[in-house]
């Protein structure tokens, strides 16, 4: 059993999935788990269309149509008319239109996962249609009916114990099979997501319940590389990362691999592929125990659109483990994800991401106790296996605002230029 993800690039338009055709013919797989997100930046296009919903109707019936007519583009170019793809892929948004109109409730995260988890269900019946067309055989599945949740809504934990059990009732041997990334379900079967760039986390959880022979994640890259070369110059492939290397990188916010994507292979030891889909016959990177890196060079991370707060006593006493703890507290509430954390006797530093819009209310509350500085807009650097000549490259011509030192890994703070 071999799981294998296809990502938003890989399927972006209709020659992708033309080249996803010719991938599985070329590799000869004709069997186990395909995995595919939403195609292209489809989940952007379905955001606009919940923000549309919360914050300004007059937008929303054209933010639909929006993502109706680029999947009718692809359909039309991979389709006749008269097949039935079309009226399914219509049905699907009719869906989507029909929740919003009779929806009742007010929670932002709930509606997301209700919306954004449509790109999902249009790509994977479009894939599957085109499957069956170019010879295939092909059973599609409904990830929501297999991957159990909880009810967190745009961050949902998994219930691994009822997902293995239904995974294994479910899934034979020797049969193809067609689901979606990044979605599943909780106990009253609402919608859930696994979080931002989740699809990789479904390849894992599935290749886990079933004990696979290894998981495929398909990119446009030729593998892990030590940064991301749209940032720095020069990168290398890395031809073998171990677990352990794998999840510090996927910690420190290396795109390529989902955060939570490593620990369930590592429990079974499932390798890990990242190949590249414009290239599928090159080896890629492996993910295995064994060798920390091969070859040991430095790894370069940035994460974009970070909020430094440094916060103090109002008194200037001390900063003690009471206060910090009502602080991770409060940031725990507001679903606010901490990268960095400094401290001195009399201040504390924290990196954030905001990615749920809850920065304000945090501030307020935090300025009903501590002195607060806040810095939007800055870049939090990562340097794995540093050495000083990565340091000093990596600090040329930038305002520096924090530097953290933790052995061979160092963190710097940056303000975006």
């Amino acid at each position: 059993m071999q799981v294998h993800k296809f990502g938003g690039a890989s399927i972006k338009d209709a020659e992708a999935l033309q080249n996803v055709v010719a991938i599985l013919n070329e590799l000869s797989i004709n069997k186990g788990i395909l995995v595919a997100s939403a195609m292209g930046k489809t989940t952007n296009a379905l955001e606009l269309v919940v923000e549309a919903y919360f914050n300004n109707k007059d937008l929303l019936n054209a933010r639909i149509d929006s993502c109706i007519h680029f999947h009718v583009s692809i359909l039309q170019q991979l389709f006749a008319k008269s097949h039935p793809v079309h009226v399914q892929v219509f049905n699907l948004f009719k869906e989507l239109s029909h929740f919003l109109a009779l929806n009742k409730s007010p929670q932002h995260n709930f509606v997301y996962d209700q919306v954004v988890s449509y790109g999902e269900l249009v790509s994977t019946t479009i894939i599957h249609r085109f499957l069956e067309e170019s010879g295939f055989k092909c059973q599609w599945l409904d990830a929501r009916t297999l991957i159990k949740t909880n009810n967190n809504n745009r961050e949902a934990t998994v219930d691994w114990q009822h997902t293995q059990e239904i995974i294994k009732k479910t899934i034979t041997p020797n049969t193809l099979y067609l689901t979606q990334g990044f979605i599943g379900s909780d106990s009253n079967n609402f919608t859930t997501t696994l979080g931002r760039e989740g699809s990789d986390y479904t390849g894992a959880i599935f290749a886990y319940c079933l004990n696979a022979e290894s998981l495929t994640i398909w990119k446009n890259v030729p593998g892990v590389l030590n940064g991301d070369p749209a940032v720095f110059e020069n990168t290398q492939l890395l031809h073998h990362i171990s677990y352990e290397e794998a999840i510090e990188l996927a910690f420190y916010g290396a795109s390529v691999i989902h955060p939570k994507t490593l620990q369930p292979l590592q429990r079974k030891e499932i390798p890990l592929c990242v190949k590249s889909f414009n290239n599928p016959q090159e080896k890629g990177t492996a993910i295995t125990k064994g060798k920390t890196l091969d070859p040991l060079v430095p790894c370069y991370i940035v994460k974009q659109n970070q909020i430094l707060i440094a916060f103090s006593a109002l008194d200037f006493s001390f900063i003690m483990e009471d206060h910090i703890g009502d602080v991770f507290k409060l940031l725990a509430t507001h679903k606010i994800k901490v990268n960095l954390i400094q401290n001195s006797a009399i201040s504390f530093s924290i990196c954030i991401q905001d990615l749920f819009g809850n920065i304000a209310f945090l501030a307020a509350k935090l300025r009903g106790t501590f002195r607060v500085n806040i810095v939007n807009d800055v870049s939090l650097f990562t340097i794995r296996h540093a050495t000083p000549k990565a340091i000093a490259s990596l600090e040329k011509n930038k305002e520096i605002l924090l530097k953290q030192v933790a052995g061979d890994t160092i963190q710097l703070i940056v303000k975006s230029q």
